[in-house]
């Protein structure tokens, strides 16, 4: 499978993007931007995870180049990211985009930080699956300048980005956003705050009706994908999706529409049982199936 994105594409993206949060979204994020051109600035928590961060992007890139993803180097591409724990770095950023983990009170206040630091001029993005853009946004001193941009995993092979707009959300920067996505490579989808979105929502009723499947014994979770592989022509059945996405994203996402939507998302007992369990897919070795890195 090769790299979505590309040097060919116009040079449309931000000068400097910045990333708060480096695993495996936000090292995504950061890749996608770096072989567009931009250069990047990638914050993390503390010593120990910026050095992960850094190798994470960096063998990616590496891939990337061996792929013929970029005419550039691996060495020409690293000179462009800087990784490290200090968010004022953010103060020379066109574009911040936070992919912290998936928690309301946890985006909400890295938001909040980003903007403190954050140029009035410059865009500010979450990388939210379901978390409505308006909330996120309510605390902010300039929520015009706040989208959605929905990134899935994993972006280097990933086609789509949904670009979600909260209601003051500008119009500009709703263009801008679109721009920025084709220059990397991928194609936008534009959607207005609710929750779920679009992907997430159909996304998620799909999967949690797999997981009840298996946990009544309809089918294994094999024969499940299969039949959607191949009589539906999906690229990937909805339970390795799931493994891929993270069964406690999953888990996170069905709650919020459960409480917004009602019964029909409340997550089966088995999702629940495997992430207390820590089984959460592909980034922690078994979910609905046995996964090595």
């Amino acid at each position: 499978m090769s790299d979505q994105t590309t040097t060919d594409t116009p040079a449309l993206v931000p000068a400097r993007v910045g990333v708060l949060g480096g695993g495996r979204m936000g090292a995504g994020i950061a890749h996608a931007f770096l072989l567009a051109g931009s250069r990047v600035d990638v914050v993390e928590r503390d010593r120990a995870s910026a050095e992960a961060a850094a190798d994470r992007i960096r063998q990616s890139v590496v891939r990337s180049v061996e792929r013929g993803a970029t005419s550039r180097s691996a060495a020409e591409v690293d000179a462009a990211l800087t990784v490290g724990t200090d968010l004022d770095v953010f103060a020379a950023a066109e574009l911040v985009i936070e992919a912290v983990p998936e928690d309301r009170a946890l985006k909400e206040d890295a938001l909040a930080r980003i903007e403190r630091t954050l140029p009035a001029a410059s865009a500010l993005a979450s990388n939210t699956s379901s978390i409505s853009i308006d909330a996120l946004g309510a605390a902010l001193r300039r929520p015009d300048r706040l989208l959605g941009l929905h990134f899935f995993n994993p972006v280097p092979t990933s086609a789509l980005v949904e670009v979600v707009l909260g209601t003051a959300t500008a119009p500009a920067l709703a263009d801008a956003a679109r721009g920025w996505v084709a220059a990397i490579g991928k194609t936008a989808v534009t959607v207005r705050d609710s929750p779920g979105f679009a992907s997430s929502r159909l996304g998620v009723m799909l999967g949690l009706e797999a997981i009840r499947m298996l946990e009544e014994g309809v089918a294994s979770a094999a024969d499940i994908d299969t039949a959607m592989e191949l009589g539906y022509r999906h690229p990937m059945g909805p339970l390795r999706t799931t493994d891929i996405v993270g069964l406690d994203v999953r888990l996170g996402i069905a709650e919020e529409l459960e409480a917004a939507f009602g019964e029909r998302f409340a997550p089966p007992a088995l999702l629940r049982r495997l992430v207390a369990e820590g089984h959460l897919g592909r980034k922690s070795g078994s979910g609905f199936y046995e996964w090595s890195e």
